[in-house]
């Protein structure tokens, strides 16, 4: 951690927090472009601006940031009504009419940056990672204390996009999930449209010049894009995707000054690694998410395919105890009907054992009371919904088998009590064996 001694607070405090409000900002909106399947959109208008930034040179001579931020927005506003009329008009795909409005207006700003070379600095890191690390040397002095010029604008888009979030949230949510129902409530979809591309379009424009292209397309996607593997709920995705949003762009800074170190380098940009930690933190959550992470969820069908083989044990024992009362099954023969692994199902075997269903002996195991009871459900649950499914459901005979054998495992008392009903309350099921009592 030696790389963080000489960390100043008047230097790196003023580079952390212009990443954070840059974060912030873009995550805001990014949530509802993420609920639109419009997440690229933010790179399009990042893509596009370029013109804008050349005609505002061209009509006024000059580089100074109100003319270059104009034209970028209007650029920004007209790649999305393009985008829009492209998709309505030419019953295209959204990406596609995304594609085809951005990568004509970059070329379009490539041509007339080129007719106007000697009088641009078009600097291909800057537009890619922006500069961060020159955020305090544009100072600004605001009631007698000096703050970045960076740190003011996007100050003023963050609290602007929070303010159109907070103020227009049933509106933006409705139109998001629903435009029809939205316009049926009285609710302009297409105005709600338009509102979320301006304050896209002047958030990627007012982040463009210090933060460059890949922190805010990054952070109009990765934060939204995470905090839904944690919640369903619109209010908290928000909420957790700004937090989410801060996190990344702190530890990105404080990464860019301790990993190179590792690898014998001094330092490494800020803008990316920001922009990595926000991809890292969204792998670790997409593994670990406690509903939707993927290992959750192999962990959840593991269980699931347990619980059905521990059941399969059971009901496949109380099958042969019909036909011999009071026989012993040995693990060989439940795993050659079951074509269950020797392992897994005597581990099973021993579970049941010490819960009392099965009493085990020399020569295998053998159902006491309790397991025969658990055993006869199971069965009645298979055979209520054979007889369902031919009765029912018109399903050949020959057929039912595999069906019902997924379904009982999912089958409780109040369903089986609406298939008996259902059914008439059977005594055989198709194949002509008995249905246990309840």
């Amino acid at each position: 951690m030696s790389a963080l001694s000489n960390w100043s607070w008047d230097y790196d405090g003023w580079i952390v927090l212009a990443g954070i409000l840059c974060a912030v900002a873009a995550s805001l909106p990014g949530n509802f472009l993420l609920l639109r399947r419009m997440s690229l959109l933010g790179d399009a208008i990042s893509h596009a601006i370029l013109p804008g930034l050349a005609v505002a040179f061209l009509v006024t001579g000059s580089r100074s940031s109100l003319p270059m931020f104009l034209g970028a927005v209007v650029v920004g506003l007209l790649t999305a009504v393009f985008t829009e009329w492209i998709r309505n008009f030419g019953e295209v795909d959204e990406g596609a009419s995304m594609g085809v409005v951005f990568t004509t207006l970059f070329a379009l700003g490539l041509v007339m940056i080129v007719q106007a070379a000697d009088h641009v600095d078009l600097d291909p890191g800057c537009v890619l990672y922006g500069s961060l690390e020159t955020t305090t040397f544009d100072m600004v002095d605001v009631a007698g204390t000096e703050i970045p010029r960076v740190v003011l604008v996007l100050a003023a888009v963050t609290v602007i996009n929070l303010v159109v979030v907070v103020l227009f949230f049933k509106e933006l949510k409705l139109s998001a999930f629903d435009p029809a129902l939205a316009t049926t409530c009285g609710i302009s979809a297409r105005l709600m449209h338009y509102l979320l591309m301006i304050i896209v379009a002047v958030t990627a424009v007012a982040s463009f010049e210090s933060v460059g292209n890949i922190l805010v397309v990054a952070m109009f996607v990765v934060p939204p894009a995470t905090a839904y593997l944690l919640t369903e709920r619109l209010r908290s995705m928000i909420i957790v995707s700004a937090l989410i949003a801060a996190v990344s762009a702190t530890l990105g800074h404080v990464s860019a000054l301790v990993v190179p170190s590792w690898f014998g380098y001094r330092s490494t940009s800020t803008s990316g690694m920001m922009a990595l930690c926000a991809g890292i933190l969204f792998f670790a959550v997409s593994l670990f998410a406690p509903q939707q992470g993927v290992l959750i969820r192999i962990l959840r069908r593991q269980r699931l395919s347990l619980r059905i083989l521990s059941e399969d044990l059971i009901a496949l024992l109380y099958r042969m105890d019909e036909r011999k009362s009071g026989v012993v099954a040995s693990i060989g023969q439940l795993r050659a009907t079951l074509l269950s692994g020797g392992f897994m199902s005597s581990l099973l075997m021993k579970q049941h054992s010490r819960k009392g269903h099965v009493i085990a002996t020399e020569n295998g195991y053998q159902l006491t009371n309790s397991g025969r009871r658990l055993g006869a459900e199971l069965v009645r649950s298979h055979r209520l919904w054979e007889q369902y499914l031919v009765s029912e459901g018109g399903v050949a005979v020959d057929r039912i088998h595999g069906q019902a054998e997924q379904l009982e495992h999912f089958t409780g008392r109040e369903l089986r009590d609406r298939l008996q009903q259902e059914t008439s309350a059977p005594v055989l099921d198709p194949h002509g064996s008995p249905i246990p009592p309840e």
